[in-house]
């Protein structure tokens, strides 16, 4: 805008209208800066403006609706087809007896066992208090094996459900691990997952004792379940 202003003021200096008196190139030059001083304070008002609206829009809060159980919101819209197929297409079969009237979901770990193509299937006991009494199991070193677990969604869906796992030996941190189980929503029939199959470390430098902590947490970091335990490797599974 100024570039403009500036060249029509160099194109009456250069000669281009020779009839014009003196005085009027002066009066004409005096026009010109009250309207160069009346763009500028156009110019500014409207940033000024601009600047005020845009505070506004960065201080507004964005209002959510009010939080519906699960439950709540699957009858809500029942009685609308094309809603309640949309619900259903979202959130896959969702069992009404077990979505609860509390906002937070449920899960319980009903089972866990390792399963090894070397032996039958080990069932591991699930204390209450999540802490093991003594050896919980032992595994044969060089052996393939993967741990099987199931579990209970009740209440509302769990987001982000995942499993970590840190061993110890000699207090010395050795490995860790954590693996994405997903989103589940509330159902009767428990769910199965199978983690990928790992292979025990071998060698006289892997024989012993371990520590370990398992969690089962979800997406706000919300434990369901938490195990510390420990287990041996040696050169053979123990008897049963």
């Amino acid at each position: 805008m100024s570039l403009a202003v500036g060249a029509a003021s160099n194109s009456k200096n250069m000669g281009f209208d020779e009839n014009r008196e003196e005085g009027d190139i002066l009066d004409n030059h005096g026009n010109e800066n009250e309207a160069a001083e009346k763009i500028s304070r156009q110019l500014s008002e409207t940033s000024l403006y601009a600047t005020e609206d845009e505070t506004d829009d960065e201080g507004s809060n964005i209002e959510l609706g009010p939080q519906r159980t699960l439950k709540e919101e699957l009858e809500k819209d029942k009685d609308d087809e094309s809603l309640r197929r949309w619900k259903e297409q979202l959130l896959g079969a969702v069992d009404l007896e077990n979505a609860g009237e509390t906002l937070e979901p449920e899960v319980k770990i009903l089972s866990l066992s390792i399963v090894s193509p070397e032996r039958p299937d080990l069932v591991l006991p699930i204390p209450e208090d999540g802490n093991p009494k003594g050896l919980w199991f032992t595994l044969k070193e060089g052996s393939r094996y993967s741990l099987k677990f199931s579990f209970q969604v009740t209440n509302n869906i769990v987001a982000g459900l995942k499993y970590t796992n840190t061993v110890w030996k000699t207090g010395v941190k050795v490995d860790s691990s954590k693996e994405m189980l997903g989103t589940f929503s509330p159902q009767l029939e428990a769910y199965t997952h199978v983690m990928p199959e790992d292979t025990t470390p071998s060698g006289m430098f892997a024989r012993g004792s371990y520590s370990a902590r398992s969690k089962f947490l979800d997406d706000d970091n919300k434990c369901y379940l938490e195990i510390n335990y420990t287990f041996d490797i040696r050169k053979d599974w123990a008897a049963t």
